[in-house]
């Protein structure tokens, strides 16, 4: 199984996408500054999560959410 996940931070005001077999290993990679794109923005939080089936599901999910834009595509789900 897989997780795509939204996540925020109040610290910059940004969402950020990912997807992952281990949400908590890479929740405590986003939140441990360990990972290149979320360091900044510490703490994050878990905005939500979508399970799949299959990598390439994920993926393309979370590639039709970077395209829509984050901030839109929870608007268009009413979260």
């Amino acid at each position: 199984m897989f997780v795509v996940y939204i996540i925020y931070s109040h610290t910059i005001d940004r969402f950020y996408v990912g997807s992952t077999q281990n949400l908590d290993d890479r929740m405590k990679r986003h939140n441990s500054g360990r990972s290149k794109y979320t360091k900044r923005g510490m703490p994050w939080v878990i905005i939500t999560t979508f399970e799949l089936a299959s990598r390439p599901e994920a993926v393309r999910l979370e590639k039709k959410i970077k395209k829509r834009g984050i901030k839109r595509y929870l608007s268009d789900i009413e979260i």
